[in-house]
């Protein structure tokens, strides 16, 4: 087996989705930073790949035997033994993973630079293990708090993050089911089709809302969202996290 020694990782836990699990170069100072003594490492098909990097769901029951108790993480000079933690490629994408005792993708990290290219040159001459799971469905169930990752590609970590936000005060909007409520908010992003939205119900108009917000993101979507949020603590929280505190 491969192992790959002194691997900076940056867990995000539980993400379902790669597009959340950032690159090294959007990692932030305030990241709580680890250091694997040891990972085995494991290259695997792309099919497999995708299925760890974009889902929540039980690994292969060989897989979790092979790498377990094999890897370490480092801690104030002490080396505590981890059950099912290993790094994971098929060639192009790389993953850390550690499911912190469980059978599932818990954490998951990119690697550093250096590191990747240690993989790539690594595994250059072994061919992909294959590992028999299970996919409980073909089609993967997105929805607004959990997008497809086209509406999430080429963003910024800040801008992923407060395009979440923006969806999820856009589904709180939905659960009130308030007419007017919505029209003002459909009004707000579209005032020159004032007259038009005024004639559409509830859910024509929060539709119609969310189909023209959920596109790319730009500075007309943070105005929308800052203005959507006030008054919501617990959103105006997140807020302040990507953002510095909000103004009045």
């Amino acid at each position: 087996m491969l192992y790959l020694h002194d691997v900076w990782v940056n867990w995000f836990e539980g993400e379902e989705n790669g597009y959340n699990v950032c690159h090294f170069h959007e990692w932030r100072k305030d990241d709580g930073v680890e250091l694997l003594d040891q990972a085995p490492l494991l290259k695997v098909e792309p099919i497999l790949f995708n299925y760890i990097e974009n889902d929540l769901s039980e690994l292969p029951q060989q897989l979790l035997d092979d790498i377990f108790q094999k890897a370490y993480l480092r801690k104030n000079h002490e080396r505590i033994q981890l059950d099912y933690c290993f790094v994971v490629t098929d060639g192009v994408g790389i993953l850390a993973i550690d499911t912190i005792g469980y059978s599932i993708p818990i954490r998951k990290s990119r690697l550093i630079p250096r590191q990747e290219q240690l993989v790539y040159e690594m595994i250059a001459t072994h061919e992909a293990k294959e590992y028999h799971f299970q996919t409980i469905s073909v089609d993967k169930d997105f929805h607004i708090l959990a997008p497809e990752p086209e509406l999430m590609t080429g963003l910024t970590r800040k801008e992923r993050q407060l395009k979440q936000l923006l969806f999820m005060a856009l589904d709180q909007l939905h659960t009130s089911k308030n007419e007017a409520e919505v029209r003002y908010w459909f009004t707000e992003w579209c005032p020159e089709r004032y007259s038009a939205i005024q004639e559409l119900n509830f859910e024509s108009a929060w539709q119609q809302l969310f189909e023209e917000a959920k596109y790319g993101w730009s500075k007309r979507h943070e105005t929308f969202c800052e203005n959507l949020i006030k008054g919501q603590p617990f959103f105006e929280k997140l807020w302040e996290m990507e953002h510095g505190p909000k103004v009045n």
